[in-house]
């Protein structure tokens, strides 16, 4: 399990839509660095893309942290299942866990303290 800090800035596309493309085009950068190749680059960035599109349309920053956390268990946890055939119901568990670390205990507070500094608002 892990728990990318990174990952905090899933939730910015609550705030501004443009942070759809920024995230997945980053995505997709950083999994052509590292990560599993090809399949991480196509479903890593697919989870992100669906995930930001969906945390976008949310109505608060909880449910919106959600999405994330949701997509990236299932489609990661899927991902990794098929790659290293670990087990898929505790791979998805674990991948959601982290995400929900990252999202739920660094992102809301920090989307919270943004908000709170008018660094970002909901339009």
């Amino acid at each position: 399990m892990q728990c990318r800090v990174s990952e905090a800035l899933t939730l910015l596309p609550f705030y501004m839509p443009e942070a759809i493309p920024g995230l997945f085009i980053g995505c997709v950068l950083s999994n052509f660095i590292g990560g599993y190749g090809l399949t991480d680059m196509i479903f890593g960035s697919l989870a992100t893309l669906i995930a930001a599109i969906m945390t976008r349309k949310s109505p608060n920053i909880y449910v919106a942290a959600f999405w994330p956390v949701f997509w990236n268990a299932v489609i990661i946890g899927a991902m990794l299942h098929f790659l290293l055939e670990a087990p898929l119901l505790a791979t998805c568990v674990y991948v959601g866990l982290g995400e929900a670390g990252a999202c739920y205990v660094v992102g809301v507070p920090l989307m919270k303290i943004l908000e709170g500094r008018n660094l970002v608002c909901r339009d």
